[in-house]
Formats: C-alpha cells, structure tokens, sequence
C-alpha cells in the first residue's frame, strides 16, 4: 500500500503539470479513475459498497488484487500525462478515465474479478501495519 501511496504523490503531481491544481480539481480527477476502474463506480459509491464508515479510506480496505489494479492504474495515468505532456483539467480526467477502462478491460479479458466485486478484507491495512510495528517494538 504504501508503494500506492507514493505513485499517488507522483500522480498528483504530473495532474498538477496537466493544470490540475486545486484539491477539488484533484478529487474530480481521482474519482473520474476510479470510475473507469471500478464500471462507473466513484470514490463515494465504491466507499458505500465496501461499507466503510466516513472516516476510513478505501485505499485501507484493498487486498492485493485489488491494490495491484489501482496501483498499475496510477503509475499508467502518471506516465501517460508526462509522456503525452498532457495539459488541461477535461483532458487530464479523461486520461485517468480511459486508463482506469483500459486496466478493467485487461482484468475481464484475463477472466479475473472485477475490483468492485472483490472481497473487502476484514482487517484494513492500518490495523496489519500497527500490529506488525507493536510485534517489532517487543523484541
């Protein structure tokens, strides 16, 4: 996960050379990849269907599947951009769309699971790691 979390820093930043620069421009932007990810699905509806309370982050609540989805969506969209010198906020959220489609599209035709109907895991991610730093601090 935390491998997500630094592509998602590098991703911000190739939207923001796109011209994507205000966190409600940013939002629009990663909800307009997840949408093409997960068939139409935003951050909100994708939160809904995990069950997840307001305060916990779908990015917690991701197995690997389904991390290893959104983590090849990111690092594509980043390169995409850059290469492409990508520039305006429509054309910035339709990159992120199309290349949320295309990593759907390739999950489909392997026969996989579509991330949405992936299984939630019971522990998030934040709990593993805390558990795992308590078990190295006893030793």
């Amino acid at each position: 996960m935390n491998e997500l979390k630094n592509h998602n820093r590098s991703l911000a930043e190739a939207a923001q050379m796109a011209g994507i620069d205000d966190p409600h421009d940013y939002a629009i932007f990663q909800n307009k990849g997840y949408q093409g990810l997960y068939g139409g699905l935003g951050a909100k509806e994708i939160h809904e269907k995990k069950g997840l309370k307001k305060s916990q982050q779908i990015l917690d609540h991701m197995g690997s599947t389904e991390l290893a989805a959104n983590l090849f969506r990111a690092t594509q969209t980043d390169e995409k951009l850059r290469r492409e010198n990508i520039k305006g906020r429509e054309e910035a959220n339709e990159t992120h769309f199309e290349v949320g489609q295309k990593v759907r599209q390739t999950i489909k035709e392997l026969g996989g699971t579509m991330p949405e109907d992936l299984e939630t895991p019971k522990k998030s991610i934040k709990s593993i790691e805390r558990a795992k730093d308590k078990k190295l601090m006893k030793k």
